[in-house]
Formats: structure tokens, C-alpha cells, sequence
């Protein structure tokens, strides 16, 4: 695995990590035990995350346990953060862009991080300050 000193973790990824059921669950699994990179998400993404896995409050639980441990770091948006997505949200209108997806692209611009975990084909076609691509660090099968 490539080493990152700090890699942005979508909705996707984490709920595919907490899900057994998810076909991608033992891949994931594996990544992330030999991931030794900080891991940082968004409140967005923590919300998604929340939201999807919402049918078993045990494994909401154990998610919420990892963030209160700092497994994964939550990267707050500053107020103009929101300015950066609401011109984004203009810019990726075609997609359309989700509110979690564009907290990841002004996070990744913010602190320049340009590593990302997901599983989102959108992160092909979104742009750190306008020009530079991603370099995602997992790959779905």
C-alpha cells in the first residue's frame, strides 16, 4: 500500500467497513488494517454513515466508538468552507455533487490532502483547486 500521511475516508467506504453484509466488507477490512495513515472524514460523512448503517444501532455504536477513540478524525468546516461549496455545488451541478462529497473536496483543499478512500466514481471527476485530480487509494473491484 502507498503511504499517505493523511488520507480523506468517504461515506461509502466506512459504511462498507461496518456492514459484514457488504460485498466489499472483507476488502475494506483489509485496507484499513494496513492503513497506518491518520484517517480523516467529515460530519457529513458521518451523518451518511449514521443514516445507512441506522438498522442496527449496535454497529451505529461501535462507528461512534471509533470516532470517540480517533480511529477517524473529523475535519470541522469552517465558515468559508461553505462559500467554497456552494461554488462547487454550481461547478458539479451536472452530476448533481452531494453536500458530503463537496465537504471532502474543500477539506482536501483546505489542508491539501490529496489522498482519498471511496468508493464514489464521482472523485474521478471532481477537482482539487480546480485543476488537480484525486489519488484514490482504494479501489472498488
Amino acid at each position: 500500500m502507498t503511504s499517505h500521511p493523511i488520507i480523506l475516508v468517504d461515506t461509502g467506504l466506512l459504511v462498507a467497513f461496518y456492514d459484514s453484509a457488504d460485498s466489499l466488507h472483507q476488502r475494506v477490512v483489509a485496507f484499513f488494517a494496513g492503513c497506518t495513515s491518520r484517517l480523516l472524514t467529515t460530519e457529513s460523512c458521518i451523518t451518511e454513515v449514521m443514516w445507512l448503517l441506522a438498522s442496527d444501532w449496535r454497529v451505529q455504536n461501535e462507528f461512534l466508538s471509533h470516532l470517540a477513540n480517533r480511529i477517524y478524525e473529523c475535519e470541522p468546516l469552517s465558515y468559508p468552507d461553505f462559500a467554497r461549496i456552494a461554488e462547487l455545488n454550481t461547478q458539479y451541478a451536472d452530476l448533481p455533487a452531494d453536500f458530503s462529497d463537496l465537504s471532502l473536496v474543500v477539506i482536501s483543499e483546505r489542508l491539501n490532502v490529496a489522498a482519498i478512500a471511496t468508493l464514489d466514481k464521482d472523485f474521478d471527476i471532481y477537482r482539487r483547486y480546480r485543476k488537480q485530480p484525486f489519488e484514490r487509494v482504494f479501489y472498488p473491484a
